[in-house]
Order: structure tokens, then C-alpha cells, then sequence
């Protein structure tokens, strides 16, 4: 039978809640470092929770499909509900890019995006989970790795805008990215198509680290993390952690942090009966990400966003504790409504469910 952790839950909703956290500064001026993406090779707090919570599909694949796959299911119908799902978020991806390029001002249309990535990577996972072995699925991370590294070193330069994922940005989507260069007319993607590529390996590795835990293997699991961290270390001397580009280093670094989150939350949730502290963000997952990007959206498309921060919170907090402090203060506000948002929905068993 499939098995649900709380640990897990509390896991991905710590995660969503981080994401909304340094999504939704009150000013974008005024970020804290930690709270930031790095510019471009590097690593910050900020860079591993996306990273985080790709895993944690991977995860959550190897503790509800992967046991209805060993118990004879019908390949086809759980083929058929994973890609139905993983369209859905797509969809809802592409309809929230539609929605802010219409109402908020100055905003260009944007085809990649979060929830996109999301979706491909869980279609990828499913599959692999669905139809094949592990030894399978670890030799695929070890090609996608090796492979995309090669694809990295045959298209010659990392810097931004001439490296090959932002050419093959370009390529596929036009000016319908992220980014434009306004030099060269160049775009990229955070989330384009190419990049997809090694994050599918970061939710593989969640769905073999799930399976671990699915099979009570912690030790061995332990030592997997701290191997990854070692390992994406040694190879960011050749390669730099980077999260535009989705390195290979950037993926065996992201997922021994991951892993080792993993164990933590599962030993102190699982095993200690801590509460499950992030649990009703994690139910609520897509649904919370989804509707604060729409609140995102509609308060400066409506004209609310800056003068509600200015009255509720920089026009006295800046006098008193400087800039960073109101933005920060804004962020933290704006998870805590969303807190209570899911905490209603959790109440209520309100589970939406793409």
C-alpha cells in the first residue's frame, strides 16, 4: 500500500513556504543577500529551494506511485493520470505567465516557468517510475549528468546571454523568455526548456532517496547525502554551482542538502513526533504557490501593491529599522496570509488536487 510521511508534507511545505518568502520581498531593492539568487555562478539559501522542492516530487513519486506500480497496477491508467496531471500544472503555469502579461503593467509574455518545470519533471519521474528498475533510473542521472555536461562544454561559454541554454532559449521560445539582453536581443530562462533536462535528474534522485526511505534504509541514505555534497563540491571546481544553467555540480549539491533535510525531518516527524511544523503548506502545495503568484499579479496590476506597502509597512518600519527590514517584514506577512490561508483549507480537508 502507498505510504504518506508527514515528515514529507511538513518537508514540501517548508519548501513552498520559502519559495512565497523570497518571491514577495516588499521591495525588490532592498533584499537581504541570503534571500537572493545568486547572479550567476554561485550558490545562495535562496538557490536550493526550488531545487528542493523538485526532489521532493521525486520523493513523493517513490512513496505513492512506485508502491502501485509493485502491487500490479495497470501501467497504462497510472501512465495516463501522471500525464494528465503533469498537464494540468503546465496548463496552469502558462495560464498564470497569460494572466500577469495582460494585467500588470510593463509585463512581457513569458511561455517557461515554475510551474512548467514542475510539470515536465513529474511526467519524467512518473515514467521512469511506472516502467522502470532502479538500476535503470540511477544509470539515466548518471547520462543526463554526464551528458548535459558535455552539452555545457560543447556549446563553449557559461557566461549569461552566449552560453547554450540561453541560445537554445532563444532558439525555442523567441522573446517570449525571462529575460531579454538588450545589447543583443538575446533571451533566457531560468526555467527553459533545455535546463529541464538536469532538473528531471534532481527528481530522480528524490525518487531513488524516496525509495530509500520508503524501504527504511537511513543509513545507507545518510551516507548517499553526505556523498553528494562532497561530490558536487569537487566538480563545481571544473563546473560552478549554477542555478540559471541547472549544472550538474548544482544538482548533486542541491540533493545532498535535500537528502539530508529529508532524514532530518523524517527522524524528528516520523520517528520523535515533532509537529509536523510547514504541513498544511504541503498539502496544499500547488494550490499555495499558485494563488499567491495570482495575488502576486492582480496587487500591482491593480495599483494596490505600492501603496499598501508604503502605508502598512515602509512608511513606519523604514524610520525605525531601515529599508530591508520593512521589505522583509512584507514577505513574512505575506506567508503568514498565506499560512492562514491553507490552515482554513486544512480545516476544512479543502485538498486541491491538479
Amino acid at each position: 500500500m502507498t505510504r504518506r510521511l508527514a515528515s514529507v508534507d511538513a518537508l514540501r511545505g517548508c519548501t513552498v513556504a520559502a519559495m512565497l518568502l523570497v518571491n514577495d520581498p516588499g521591495d525588490w531593492g532592498h533584499v537581504y543577500a541570503p534571500l537572493e539568487h545568486s547572479l550567476w555562478h554561485g550558490c545562495t539559501p535562496t538557490d536550493l529551494v526550488f531545487p528542493f522542492f523538485l526532489f521532493v516530487v521525486g520523493v513523493s513519486i517513490a512513496l505513492g506511485m512506485e508502491p502501485r506500480v509493485n502491487q500490479g497496477a495497470n501501467p497504462s491508467v497510472l501512465t495516463r493520470a501522471a500525464l494528465m496531471r503533469a498537464l494540468r500544472i503546465v496548463a496552469l503555469g502558462l495560464l498564470i505567465n497569460v494572466l500577469a502579461w495582460l494585467i500588470m503593467p510593463g509585463v512581457h509574455l513569458r511561455l517557461p516557468g515554475v510551474l512548467q518545470r514542475i510539470g515536465l519533471c513529474f511526467a519524467g519521474t512518473a515514467l521512469f517510475a511506472i516502467y522502470t528498475r532502479p538500476r535503470t533510473q540511477w544509470s539515466a542521472i548518471v547520462a543526463i549528468l554526464l551528458g548535459y555536461w558535455g552539452l555545457l562544454a560543447l556549446g563553449g561559454s557559461l557566461e549569461p546571454w552566449i552560453n547554450l541554454v540561453s541560445r537554445s532559449d532563444s532558439a525555442l521560445f523567441g522573446r517570449f523568455v525571462y529575460q531579454i539582453d538588450p545589447a543583443s536581443g538575446r533571451g533566457h530562462d531560468p526555467e527553459g526548456l533545455l535546463g529541464a533536462l538536469p532538473s528531471l535528474a534532481t527528481s530522480l534522485l528524490g525518487l531513488c532517496a524516496g525509495r530509500s526511505l520508503r524501504e527504511n534504509k537511513l543509513k545507507p541514505l545518510l551516507f548517499a547525502g553526505i556523498a553528494a555534497l562532497a561530490l558536487g563540491a569537487l566538480w563545481s571546481l571544473a563546473l560552478p554551482f549554477n542555478k540559471n544553467l541547472w549544472t550538474p555540480s548544482f544538482v548533486l549539491w542541491c540533493a545532498g542538502w535535500a537528502t539530508l533535510a529529508m532524514l532530518l525531518f523524517h527522524w524528528l516527524i516520523d520517528q520523535r513526533d515533532w509537529p509536523a511544523l510547514g504541513r498544511r503548506f504541503g498539502v496544499n502545495a500547488v494550490a499555495a504557490y499558485a494563488g499567491s503568484e495570482l495575488m502576486q499579479i492582480l496587487l500591482p496590476g491593480l495599483g494596490w501593491q505600492e501603496p499598501l506597502y508604503q502605508h502598512l509597512f515602509a512608511g513606519w518600519i523604514t524610520p525605525l529599522a531601515g529599508p530591508y527590514i520593512a521589505s522583509l517584514t512584507f514577505a513574512v506577512v505575506f506567508v503568514a496570509v498565506w499560512w492562514m490561508i491553507v490552515y482554513v483549507m486544512d480545516r476544512r480537508r479543502w485538498y486541491i488536487k491538479l
